[in-house]
């Protein structure tokens, strides 16, 4: 547990950038207007930007894809509020790491009369009775609680604990919201690479907030990997010519070719698939046939 009785800033140092952190985390924004879009419920008069502002929120979920910036927002929200900012994972935290948590923003509300942001990641990941673990502090208001999940939380979130909270959904950031994002880390001089004075072609920028198909976090390692020591000597400059579109590959997707013979069987029995999908030899090409092991079926017997 942090010391209290040396300051700290209001927010955890967790938020504190470093030249040692990749280039997402360096660029994390710091207030509510360096988030790139989101404007459905973080723009002005919106309810959970009152509320923030007004400091009057208790217990959150954020829902979306990822890269959608459901982590920054809780960063953020901790930060504006003078909040302390603690963060757990679903996947590798448990029960007791929580209740550590829970005592350690007893105490600083208590010693310290300051409130803590307990933001927990992939919250659809905890079982049952790790999020029932929550309720008793989010009721008596010992936390204020984030959760984020990519899953829609009223199916896999316990229904207890989303009755007690406000359920937003984040979007895919727009390609309009992304290209300010790229020119803010090409030119910030502490966390970005405003010091090396790139000079960055539109139509470059354009392209890569087009690929990063409303993910904000995904044009962070391209730049990262432009701009490092190996490849500056390809001069301190972002353009089409330099053939950026190389760097994204097309998702690769899944066909079932027209002349393929389906079954579909309404109740198999123990020796029948319910899909019938014969597999081709793989071409290697973005087009291929779709295994049958995809739908959790075995092939049938030839």
């Amino acid at each position: 547990m942090d010391s209290l009785f040396t300051p700290e800033d209001s927010a955890s140092n967790e938020m504190e950038s470093n030249s040692s952190e990749p280039l997402a985390a360096r660029m994390r924004p710091h207030s509510l207007s360096e988030i790139a879009g989101q404007k459905h419920i973080l723009a002005e008069g919106k309810l959970l930007r009152r509320a923030i502002e007004a400091d009057r929120f208790t217990s959150l979920i954020f829902y979306g894809p990822p890269g959608t910036g459901k982590t920054t927002l809780a960063s953020v929200i901790a930060r504006s509020t003078g909040s302390r900012f603690e963060s757990l994972n679903g996947v590798e935290s448990n029960v007791a790491e929580i209740r550590a948590k829970i005592e350690a923003a007893r105490t600083y509300q208590t010693l310290r009369d300051q409130t803590t942001v307990l933001f927990i990641d992939e919250i659809h990941r905890f079982n049952k009775a790790q999020q029932d673990s929550l309720l008793p502090h989010l009721e008596r208001g010992t936390v204020r609680f984030i959760g984020a999940t990519t899953h829609n939380p009223y199916f896999y979130v316990n229904s207890p604990l989303v009755s007690r909270s406000q359920i937003f959904q984040l979007e895919p950031v727009a390609t309009d919201d992304l290209i300010p994002l790229l020119e803010r880390a090409l030119n910030d001089q502490e966390r970005g690479f405003g010091k090396m004075k790139i000079d960055a072609h539109s139509n470059a920028l354009r392209h890569l907030a087009e690929k990063a198909d409303g993910d904000a976090a995904k044009h962070s390692p391209l730049l990262s990997s432009r701009f490092s020591p190996p490849l500056l000597t390809m001069g301190p400059s972002l353009s089409t010519s330099q053939s950026p579109r190389n760097l994204f590959r097309k998702k690769p997707f899944f066909t079932i070719p027209a002349e393929t013979n389906i079954t579909i069987q309404s109740q198999p029995s123990s020796n029948q698939s319910a899909v019938l999908i014969p597999m081709p030899p793989f071409t290697g090409s973005p087009k291929c046939s779709m295994p049958a092991k995809i739908l959790g079926l075995s092939p049938a017997d030839s």
